[in-house]
């Protein structure tokens, strides 16, 4: 989408408000298919640093996704957000989930072209 949809904006954005992950959506970006948990971009950043701190040899590029703001602090704008920011999701290849105990990422509002809500999964 060349313009977010206005209704994932506002999910989006009421993410990042309440700083709250319980939001499972399922997007579809460049032709894959993502499924998972929304987060606030702070808390989604602290995490991506835990892990990055446990890396020897990833160590060093923590500090990039740490941020001064905590979870508990109002946003610091009111500008609607440009990226969702997803925890415990997948890749969904087939009948399989890559990786299969969920990972982070961080996907542009605009780069969306279909989601649902809700988290897809096997049985």
């Amino acid at each position: 989408m060349s313009k977010p949809d206005e209704l994932l904006v506002d999910i989006a954005a009421l993410v990042e408000s309440e700083h709250s992950n319980q939001m499972s959506l399922t997007v579809v970006v460049a032709g894959a298919v993502i499924t998972g948990r929304l987060a606030p971009e702070a808390l989604w950043r602290r995490r991506v640093a835990e892990v990055l701190k446990d890396s020897d040899q990833l160590g060093p590029f923590a500090s990039v996704f740490e941020t001064k703001e905590a979870p508990d602090d109002p946003p610091r704008d009111t500008a609607p957000p440009t990226h969702l920011h997803f925890h415990l999701a997948r890749i969904l290849q087939g009948t399989l989930g890559l990786p299969e105990t969920g990972g982070m990422y961080r996907i542009a509002l605009q780069d969306v072209s279909a989601w649902s809500v809700g988290d897809l999964s096997y049985s």
